[in-house]
C-alpha cells in the first residue's frame, strides 16, 4: 500500500479532469517518404498542438527498460513506463541476463522441464515468436536453450514456429528459417535430434490476445498439439508454397503447417512430453498457456490434453499466477501511478477497446489485473471487431471517444485515460492508405475531445506509447532511402519505429502555475515517456513522488 499524494499547495485547480490520450503508434518520423501520420490530414491535432506547449519524447530502447536504444518499443513496456513513472529493466533485458549468468538454467523451473523428459524418454517442444524483433521473444534466447537442453543430455527437440513479419520485416520469414536449420543440423547426431515441427503467421494461429479471436488458439493447439493442417516436408516449403498460393501475402497471415515424414507428423505434443512457450511477453501468450493449464476450459474443445510439464518464459499474469511455471520472474512494478491516484482519493476512468483495453489497465497498473479501488475506478473495454484491421481502420475510436465524452460531462471523473489503437494495430498491417484513413479517423475523435475539455474547463495531455505509423516504407540504414519491391512500389514495414512521440499539453483555463507559452515547445526536453506520470500528477495538483521520472513541466 502507498500513502496519499501530497497536495501542491501552488496548484490554482481545474473545473474539469485531466484527459491522458495514448494515440498508440504515433510519433514524429524521421523520413518523409513512408511517414503516414505526417501524410495525415491531422487538422485538429496540429490545432491543438499550435496554441500548447509541447515537446518530444523518447519510447524506445533504454528509455522503456530495453537492452540498448537499436530496441523499439512496444506497447506493453510504454504502457508500463507511463503508468509507474520510472523505467524499469524489462522481458529481453532480463531474460538475456538470465540466460547470460545461467541462472535461467539453475532454477526449479528449467530442472523440471528438463528432468520429466530426461525420465519420460518424450520431447522438449519451443513455441514462440520466431524472429530478433526483441519485442515478444529473441530467436537467440530460444538458440540458447536448444543448445543447453542438448547439453543436459535431452534427446528430442521440435519447435513449433510462429512467423513474424510484423517487428520485423513482412516476408522476411526465411531469412529465419534457413540459418536456423544449419543452426539444427550442427547440432544433431544419432543422440540429439531438433526439428521444426509445425507452424504459422502469429496473425493466424496461436497468438491471440485478449479473447478477441479464440479461433486463432484452436489453430494454433490443433497444429502445434494435435499435427493437424496442411503438411509439408520442410518450413521452407510450407512458406513458398503459401507465397506463390497467395499472392502479396506477409509472413504474419501465413497459413498453418505440419511437418511430416513418411506421411506422418514429426512432433505433435503427446503425454510425458515438456513444453516451452519462448515468448517473454505476456499478452499473446496467455490464452495458449491457459488452453495447456486449465482443467475447465471451455473456449473450445481441445480433442485431447496431452499430460506435459508446462513453463512459460515469464509469469504473464503475476496476479493469476500465470503460467504455474516459468523460467524468468517478471520485473516487480510497484508504486504506479493508479494506486497514488486512488490512495489519495482521484476518480479514475480507464477506457480502450478490446485490442489495447489491458494496456491502459493491467500494464498501465504494473502488470497488476484488477482495479486499486473498486468504489474509485471504472473500467470500459469497447468490444474490437474480429476482421482485418485494414478493413476498418478507424476501428473503434469514435465510440471510445463518445464514453469519453460522455464522461466528462458526468463530472464524475478527475483523470481519464485512453488509448486509440489505430496508429499501432493499423499499421502493423502495412497498408499506408489504411493507415493514413486511421490516423484522420482518430483526429477527428481529438477535436471532439478538445472541445469537451475546454467546455468542462479540463487539461488533455496527448502522448503515445511508441511510434510505428510514423514509419511505414523500410529505408536503407546506411543511406536512407526507401527500399522498393520487384513491383516498384516501396518496400511496407509494419513493425515499430525508433522515433520520438509527442507529449502535447492543451490547458484552455491555464492559471500561470507552469510555464506555457502556445506554440513553442517550452516544455522540458530529453526525456522518456515516463515523464507522463509526474506530469498528469502535477496537472491533478499533487506532488510526485520523489523518485518518479521528472515531469515535462517547469514549475
Amino acid at each position: 500500500m502507498v500513502e496519499a499524494l501530497k497536495k501542491n499547495s501552488a496548484w490554482k485547480g481545474r473545473r474539469g479532469p485531466v484527459v491522458l490520450v495514448i494515440m498508440d503508434g504515433v510519433g514524429y518520423g524521421k523520413y518523409k517518404e513512408g511517414d503516414a501520420v505526417a501524410d495525415s490530414k491531422m487538422y485538429n491535432l496540429e490545432a491543438i498542438k499550435a496554441k500548447s506547449p509541447h515537446t518530444r519524447l523518447k519510447a524506445h530502447g533504454t528509455a522503456v527498460g530495453l537492452p540498448s536504444d537499436e530496441d523499439m518499443g512496444n506497447s506493453e513496456v510504454g504502457h508500463n513506463a507511463i503508468g509507474c513513472g520510472r523505467v524499469f529493466s524489462q522481458g529481453a533485458a532480463l531474460v538475456s541476463k538470465s540466460i547470460e549468468s545461467g541462472a535461467m538454467f539453475q532454477g526449479k523451473t528449467w530442472r523440471e522441464v528438463i528432468g520429466n523428459v530426461k525420465t519420460s524418454g518424450g520431447a522438449l517442444h519451443f513455441i514462440g515468436l520466431f524472429s530478433d524483433g526483441n519485442v515478444h521473444s529473441h530467436i537467440d534466447h530460444l538458440k540458447a536453450m536448444i543448445i543447453k537442453a542438448k547439453e543436459e543430455g535431452v534427446k528430442k527437440v521440435r519447435i513449433h514456429v510462429l512467423f513474424d513479419g510484423r517487428d520485423v520485416g513482412e516476408t522476411s520469414a526465411l531469412e529465419y528459417v534457413d540459418p536456423f536449420e544449419t543452426f539444427l543440423k550442427s547440432l544433431n547426431n544419432a543422440s540429439f535430434d531438433a526439428r521444426i515441427a509445425s507452424g504459422g503467421g502469429r496473425m493466424w494461429i496461436t497468438m491471440d490476445r485478449y479473447g478477441a479471436d479464440w479461433a486463432m488458439v484452436e489453430r494454433g493447439w490443433k497444429t502445434h498439439v494435435l499435427g493437424m493442417g496442411r503438411q509439408f516436408s520442410s518450413a521452407r516449403e510450407a512458406v513458398e508454397t503459401y507465397r506463390k498460393e497467395i499472392p502479396g501475402i506477409i509472413d504474419q497471415d501465413l497459413k498453418e503447417f505440419v511437418i511430416t515424414e513418411n506421411g506422418k507428423p514429426v512432433g505433435t505434443i503427446e503425454d510425458g512430453d515438456s513444453v516451452i512457450y519462448f515468448n517473454f511477453r505476456g499478452d499473446r501468450a496467455l490464452e495458449m498457456t491457459a488452453a495447456f493449464e486449465q482443467d475447465d476450459f471451455d473456449k473450445f474443445n481441445r480433442i485431447r490434453r496431452p499430460k506435459v510439464v508446462y513453463a512459460g518464459m515469464m509469469e504473464y499474469d503475476g496476479d493469476m499466477h500465470v503460467p504455474k511455471r516459468y523460467l524468468v520472474s517478471p520485473p516487480a512494478i510497484d508504486r504506479t501511478m493508479g494506486e497514488y491516484l486512488a490512495a489519495s482519493g482521484v476518480r479514475t476512468l480507464a477506457i480502450s477497446e478490446t485490442q489495447k483495453y489491458g494496456h491502459v489497465t493491467y500494464f498501465f497498473n504494473g502488470n497488476r489485473t484488477g482495479k486499486f479501488s473498486e468504489e474509485l475506478e471504472d473500467y470500459i473495454e469497447i468490444t474490437s471487431d474480429v476482421l482485418p484491421f485494414e478493413q476498418r481502420p478507424w476501428m473503434k475510436c469514435a465510440e471510445i471517444t463518445d464514453a469519453v465524452l460522455e464522461a466528462i460531462e458526468s463530472g464524475k471523473y478527475n483523470f481519464i485515460r485512453l488509448n486509440y489503437p489505430n496508429g499501432d494495430m493499423v499499421g502493423h498491417t502495412g497498408n499506408y492508405e489504411a493507415v493514413v484513413c486511421s490516423m484522420e479517423a482518430m483526429d477527428l475523435q481529438l477535436g471532439r475531445l478538445a472541445k469537451a475539455v475546454e467546455k468542462a474547463g479540463g487539461i488533455m495531455v496527448i502522448s503515445a506509447d511508441h511510434g510505428n505509423s510514423d514509419d511505414m516504407f523500410e529505408h536503407d540504414k546506411k543511406t536512407g532511402a526507401v527500399i522498393y519491391k520487384e513491383d516498384g512500389q516501396p518496400k511496407a514495414k509494419t513493425s515499430h519505429s525508433l522515433n520520438p512521440v509527442p507529449c502535447i499539453i492543451y490547458d484552455p483555463e491555464h492559471k500561470g502555475e507552469y510555464t506555457y507559452k502556445p506554440g513553442e515547445g517550452v516544455l522540458k526536453t530529453g526525456l522518456g515517456i515516463s515523464s507522463l506520470a509526474a506530469t498528469c500528477i502535477q496537472l491533478l495538483g499533487f506532488i510526485p513522488p520523489e523518485d518518479y521520472d521528472p515531469s515535462v513541466l517547469a514549475m
